[in-house]
């Protein structure tokens, strides 16, 4: 044994030919990752291989199914803290042995199985050879956290890959599958996982033997990248123009730093290369938006935790069913079957089962084309859906979600005609957006197993789904219920019952103060553009076309009734003239704009002369409003309901309340959420700002519970 620490033991595979295999095995931890244990003891075990005198040859691998899962980011929030300089310092240290490492004077391969993201990926790089395994993924994928590679990736990747490549691999974060990773020079080989070691150290014998010239790999590290200038100034030109056509750099700057790290480094040496690189992330990982991203990656691992902590004691789930039909219902039965539960999927009109069935196999279809699947799985994934016109089966069923039309009264009667078809122990779920819960649940005779499961539209897309527990909600219903959602591949954030509940509740209060924007002569496109500049994915105005009209207007009445105090204006808003007129949006081809078909049959808005007019009617005059004020306004709105979840409890934590936001409704994810949006204003001044628009109403008036956060100088996060 050459060394042996609690992650990292470096031991002889074959002592005769002096290879020895350096293994990445944490104790007691299901991955490996740099941590503060491992990055001691990787300088420790790089000390012990520099003092040894008989080794020819290194495999690097891992006793865990994920190679290197990459640094441990619960310990980077402590360094984001830190002062630039003192993160600076810390990289070079942990570069420092990156480096010793690579300067070994033998051949080293890494052999690498399951994922090698962040440092996994950058600990490969210090081999001269990259061997995986067909159930390898490798990538960069830092920029994600609002910061770039830190270990020497930036440096490596350019002068292994080519600039192009490079620059791609880590502005765009993407985990490369073997054969992608192969085609651009990330890997040298792909093989079978179990040919994996066997693979390695014949690559490595090969070195030993001098049959490959491993020092000339190594030297290309080493030295500046092969491009003149010219050569160098179109490569970064082209790769610009392609990156920050789809990452804005205000919004994640980390991309800008690392093109423009790269760009200083690429003429020098590698030491000198991985001192810029050092700097540019201590430059990035202090932004506001690195504590945004890395803050939203924590958040969504907590909420993960919640969900497996409330699917504690879960009824079995073999057989599901949804009512409703349509393009809803079509979308539950189609998530459902792509993970491998069969689903019975029940309507009242065969033309509705056609349209559920079609909505489910045009889905399909899209996977098929794209390379994602195909035609046979197509058939066996359709086959696990059942269309059908009565309730035959459901007496076999574990868990029902009823998915037909926002109406309480119809709710009710479908509620209560299918509990007296299923089985004592079966859960009913509805996927109501605003009907209480707790009013659904007064038709049933056993109110303990109905519970909310809210799923967003497209369901295919939209990773959330809000699981609501009523006044008489069971545990052993949420549990289910979050059991069901996390094998449908989604992410489920329980709440309590209100009307409605998290998302829609805040979601309403940011409408509002569109339609006050409105009245008092704001600019429907400029408000979109404003909060899309803001980071918004659309503008008020259109996501009101896309939800439509007539929903919108369903909903924000049931949100008045619940929430008169804030949500039930005193004069006729934009959003209900636009009902009216029968502008429904996208669905019928007018809302506050107009829509065309593009080239690819996608509907494209124009702005529409006709909508000006018409809101004259609802309008005290035309003013122009300043940007910020225009954020502002419809931000207060927005955090302060957030919070006012917070209070009543209809939420549990920040963390949860900021993640629902940021899946439902697309909250700009470089902002955090909306808590954390407050946190970084920083909690008196938003206040103050409340203070300032408190005029307008109860919705723009700063909850208590912020109030008392302001005082007692306290944060969400």
């Amino acid at each position: 044994m050459i060394y042996q620490g609690k992650t990292i033991g470096v031991d002889y595979l074959d002592q005769s030919a002096g290879i020895v295999e350096f293994r990445f095995d944490a104790v007691g931890e299901s991955v490996n990752k740099f941590d503060k244990t491992t990055n001691q003891e990787f300088i420790d075990a790089v000390t012990a291989l520099e003092q040894a005198t008989d080794i020819k040859g290194l495999i690097v691998t891992s006793a865990k199914k994920v190679f290197i899962a990459g640094a441990d980011i619960t310990e980077f929030v402590d360094y984001f803290k830190k002062d630039p300089s003192e993160l600076e310092a810390w990289l070079l240290d942990i570069n420092d042995t990156f480096n010793r490492f690579e300067d070994l004077p033998f051949p080293k391969v890494a052999a690498v199985n399951g994922a090698a993201l962040g440092g996994g990926c950058e600990m490969t790089l210090v081999c001269e050879y990259r061997v995986a395994g067909t159930s390898a993924q490798i990538g960069l994928p830092e920029t994600k956290l609002g910061i770039f590679p830190g270990f020497g990736g930036s440096v490596r990747t350019p002068r292994l890959l080519g600039i192009d490549n490079a620059l791609e691999a880590i502005a765009t974060g993407k985990a490369y599958k073997p054969a992608d990773a192969l085609k651009m020079g990330l890997v040298d080989a792909v093989v079978a996982d179990d040919a994996l070691l066997a693979s390695a150290t014949d690559l490595v014998k090969k070195c030993i033997a001098g049959e490959l010239d491993w020092q000339a790999k190594r030297a290309e590290k080493l030295q500046p990248v092969k491009l003149n200038q010219l050569e160098q100034a179109m490569a970064f030109n082209a790769a610009k123009g392609m990156i920050f056509a789809k990452a804005n750099p205000k919004q994640y700057p980390a991309v800008a730093i690392a093109v423009e790290s790269i760009e200083k480094h690429a003429n020098l040496n590698r030491d000198d290369a991985i001192k810029i690189e050092a700097k540019g992330f201590a430059k990035a990982a202090t932004t506001p938006q690195a504590a945004a991203l890395v803050g939203l990656f924590l958040n969504d691992q907590a909420v993960k935790k919640l969900a497996k902590a409330h699917s504690q004691n879960a009824h079995d789930i073999s057989q599901a069913a949804v009512l409703g039909a349509g393009i809803m219902g079509g979308g539950i039965a189609y998530q459902a079957a792509t993970k491998g539960l069969p689903i019975i999927m029940k309507d009242i009109k065969g033309e509705q089962l056609e349209l559920g069935m079609s909505e489910a196999s045009k889905l399909l279809a899209k996977e098929v084309e794209r390379g994602k699947s195909t035609p046979a799985k197509m058939g066996e994934t359709l086959s696990r859906i059942r269309p059908t016109l009565n309730y035959g089966d459901f007496g076999t069923t574990d868990i029902v979600i009823e998915a037909v039309v926002e109406n309480p009264a119809v709710k009710e009667a479908v509620l209560a005609e299918v509990e007296s078809l299923t089985k004592d122990d079966a859960i009913l779920a509805s996927n109501t957006s605003t009907i209480s819960i707790t009013r659904l649940a007064k038709a049933l005779k056993r109110p303990e197993n109905f519970v909310g499961m809210h799923f967003f539209n497209p369901v295919h897309r939209m990773p959330l789904v809000e699981v609501i527990r009523g006044e008489k909600t069971s545990d052993a219903a949420v549990a289910t219920t979050v059991a069901l959602a996390q094998k449908m591949g989604k992410t489920p954030i329980v709440v309590n019952d209100c009307p409605g509940f998290l998302v829609n509740r805040v979601l309403f209060p940011y409408f509002g103060a569109f339609d006050l924007l409105i009245k008092d002569g704001a600019d429907f496109v400029q408000i979109d553009k404003i909060m899309e500049k803001f980071g918004w994915p659309m503008g008020p105005a259109y996501l009101l076309d896309v939800v439509g009209m007539d929903t919108g207007v369903h909903a924000a009445k049931v949100m008045a009734e619940g929430f008169p105090d804030r949500m039930k204006p005193d004069y006729k808003g934009a959003t209900e003239l636009m009902y009216e007129h029968q502008r429904l949006g996208q669905k019928n081809g007018v809302g506050f704009y107009k829509y065309e078909t593009d080239k690819k049959g996608k509907p494209k808005k124009l702005a529409d002369d006709a909508t000006y007019e018409l809101l004259k009617a609802v309008q005290s005059g035309s003013q122009a409003f300043d940007e910020q004020e225009v954020i502002d306004r419809m931000m207060i709105a927005f955090c302060n309901e957030t919070v006012r979840c917070l209070e009543d409890n209809i939420v549990a934590s920040a963390s949860e309340a900021d993640m629902a936001m940021i899946m439902g409704v697309g909250f700009p994810p470089f902002r955090g959420g909306p808590c954390r949006y407050i946190d970084q204003i920083g909690v008196a001044n938003y206040v103050a700002l409340c203070d300032k628009y408190a005029h307008l109403g109860k919705a723009y008036q700063a909850p208590e519970k912020l109030r008392t956060m302001a005082q007692q100088g306290e944060t969400f996060y």
